[in-house]
């Protein structure tokens, strides 16, 4: 008897982000990215965490007690929007209050992230710059 197994490769669009930005994403308190680029990339993307620290921010947020994995995805979520900051959307974002913003006026992109959700997948995963492009076989797509 012959038996055939086969097994397609997929390709995801992953964004890298340093923590704590890639786990306050994971836990959707962080729905912008912040970029000075925008993108016409509209649909599923991957959160991979770097390799990466920002030392300040991780302190700052040091008391939210999450853990914050490296080299790592940590969610899958629809980039839904990228829309340029202004005047009047930087008003918004910070009369929403989120400690993940603060009162910082930003300058580019805030690209809008929608149906975050939390992932496992322990396998290491070297990040990238800019939105990159994640080869992922069909049953590990089904862990995330």
């Amino acid at each position: 008897m012959l038996c055939v197994i086969i097994s397609w490769v997929i390709y995801v669009k992953v964004l890298t982000l340093k923590q704590p930005w890639a786990t306050l994403v994971a836990e959707g308190i962080k729905i912008y990215e912040f970029r000075s680029w925008k993108t016409k990339y509209r649909g599923k993307v991957l959160i991979h965490a770097g390799a990466g620290v920002d030392k300040k921010d991780m302190v700052r947020f040091k008391e939210l007690n999450f853990n914050y994995p490296a080299s790592k995805i940590v969610a899958i979520a629809d980039l839904d929007d990228c829309l340029e900051l202004d005047e009047k959307l930087n008003d918004e974002i910070i009369a929403e209050g989120n400690i993940a913003y603060g009162n910082k006026r930003r300058t580019g992109y805030a690209w809008k992230l929608k149906n975050i959700k939390k992932v496992r997948y322990d396998v290491e995963v070297k990040g990238k710059l800019g939105l990159w492009n994640y080869e992922i076989n069909e049953e590990d797509l089904e862990l995330i």
